[in-house]
């Protein structure tokens, strides 16, 4: 589904992981290298941010997706990572010794739909009949692609939904013609965007979601508290200047991600116009917009209890509340 940065940035992880110096820590940030969750934490290490809060972070290991990452916190005793807040219910409702630390993206604002540039189709409304490629059943693309047409008033049964295996496989097929529109996301749309037209967001048509939370590791956020709080609040600190020095940002990201800067200036400015990026404090609404949608394509089953989950402790005061 994704570029070979992503392999890349694997790669590089490891190695890092193996040579880490005492005292330093590794985070995980899902999709890191290739998808816009990990611009603060490439802004605060550029910066200093982290260090300058308390903790040395020599590595920011990837993952291909938030089971991934739960995962990668959890064998490695991680002291942070980013992973979707669906992943992270499942661990702790599985029993795992998870706990959610702090609230990072809570936008779906850098996922759209595309259409081709001459297609007739000019709203979602005309998808009636049509086809609509999603990346796999019960991603966030799935769930959101049933409830966008839901709040667009389209019927589910007239729209043909294609699970196509991968944003590029998805633009694949709306270009060679198999389906009328395909899910797309930042940087990727930034970088293609001159092939394809947009044809809907979600983010216009829907509640705020939280996508992405903070997650810990509930033993080693136990033994280290400072070190948890300095990286949530070295990654405010990015998020701050992210809104206030987008350009710089871009930069610090071009570099990070190996993008090229035009895409990446495209890209941060996009997504600054959202407030896609959360300063750390949870927005509780947000999270069950989240979880109801999460509901709808069965990757959760119940409720969830979030006061069993989420700890505040780690957040500055002034984000607790």
């Amino acid at each position: 589904m994704y570029s070979r940065r992503l392999i890349h940035a694997a790669l590089t992880a490891i190695s890092i992981l193996a040579a880490a110096p005492a005292g330093a820590e590794q985070i995980c940030v899902t999709h890191w290298g290739n998808l816009m969750y990990g611009v603060p934490y490439a802004v605060a290490q550029d910066k200093g941010y982290f260090k300058a809060a308390g903790v040395t972070i020599d590595g920011i290991l990837t993952s291909a997706g938030g089971g991934t990452t739960v995962r990668n916190v959890l064998a490695g005793n991680l002291i942070f990572g980013e992973t979707s807040l669906a992943a992270a219910v499942a661990a702790k409702k599985a029993g795992q010794d998870v706990i959610i630390v702090s609230s990072t993206v809570e936008s779906v604002g850098d996922i759209l739909w595309a259409t081709t540039l001459d297609s007739p189709i000019k709203t979602i409304q005309d998808l009636v009949g049509k086809k609509l490629a999603y990346t796999s059943p019960k991603s966030v693309t799935d769930m959101l692609s049933i409830m966008s047409l839901e709040a667009a008033k389209v019927p589910i049964d007239k729209v043909e939904r294609i699970a196509a295996g991968g944003i590029s496989q998805g633009l694949t097929a709306l270009k060679e013609g198999g389906v009328q529109a395909a899910a797309s996301l930042e940087p990727v749309w930034s970088r293609t965007k001159g092939q394809f037209r947009a044809l809907f967001w979600p983010a216009d048509l829907l509640p705020a979601m939280t996508q992405t939370v903070g997650i810990s590791v509930g033993k080693v956020a136990a033994a280290k508290p400072k070190e948890v709080r300095a990286v949530i609040e070295g990654r405010r600190r990015g998020v701050d200047f992210i809104y206030q020095n987008p350009k710089e940002a871009a930069a610090i990201l071009a570099k990070a991600y190996n993008l090229d800067l035009p895409v990446a200036e495209e890209a941060v400015n996009n997504l600054v116009r959202l407030k896609y990026w959360g300063r750390g404090s949870f927005d509780l609404k947000a999270m069950d917009n989240m979880v109801k949608g999460l509901l709808i394509t069965g990757e959760l089953d119940g409720a969830v209890e979030w006061n069993k989950i989420i700890d505040r402790s780690f957040l500055p005061d002034d984000l607790k509340s």
